[in-house]
């Protein structure tokens, strides 16, 4: 199976991850099953997480390693809306897989940390973007960020999906997580540098799925 063969590639690389193998399909799963219900991803994490969220959307949102074409239909639409120029847009676009990093609409940060509580920065977003079929990663090293851990909280209680990436302990977030993928370390600079073969694999486990070609 091509998801096997991803997780072996990983494994070749990064050998301490082999004991994440059935959290990472786990998650690949839960990830999928959103998909195919028409659901979103919700992401969010803090400083370097941060920065892992807004690069997961990155591969979600366009292609990360497959073609990804429109579909025939939307083609025709573009088409018939503004003929040449709608055709170049459409061969230009690339199916997305919906994703959201709740790190980057500053604007509604700031107003929510003021008005409401800095704890509550991204739960209040879920409050507002979430919906059954969706799925949030939670991403914190330490697992005890607690507006992280609000944020999982809320997810649960709004009916989401909620897949953690984490370090060995897994922290108190850990609790309320569906799937928790917790890599083997405890320093903060290794658990980021074992998140980022975790998440390319998820994303390339998730993209073969929809827009594999054979």
């Amino acid at each position: 199976m091509k998801e096997e063969y991803f997780l072996i590639e990983m494994i070749k690389r990064y050998p301490a991850l082999e004991s994440c193998n059935k959290d990472i399909l786990e998650a690949c799963k839960a990830i999928i099953e959103c998909y195919s219900n028409h659901g979103k991803l919700l992401l969010c994490g803090n400083g370097g997480s941060c920065s892992d969220a807004d690069h997961m959307v990155g591969e979600l949102m366009k292609n990360f390693e497959m073609k990804r074409p429109v579909d025939d239909g939307l083609r025709n639409r573009m088409m018939l809306v503004a003929g040449d120029k709608g055709e170049l847009i459409a061969n230009k676009l690339q199916t997305a897989l919906p994703a959201i990093s709740l790190n980057t609409h500053v604007a509604l940060y700031s107003a929510i940390a003021n008005d409401i509580g800095a704890d509550l920065v991204f739960a209040q977003q879920i409050l507002g973007y979430g919906e059954k079929n969706d799925v949030l990663i939670a991403i914190s090293t330490s697992g005890n960020s607690q507006n992280i851990v609000d944020a999982v909280i809320t997810a649960k209680a709004v009916g989401l999906t909620v897949i953690a990436l984490t370090g060995q302990s897994g922290g108190e977030m850990k609790q309320y997580c569906d799937i928790a993928v917790c890599v083997p370390a405890d320093n903060t600079a290794e658990i980021q540098e074992l998140h980022l073969p975790v998440y390319h694999t998820i994303c390339r486990i998730v993209e073969n799925k929809f827009f594999q070609t054979i």
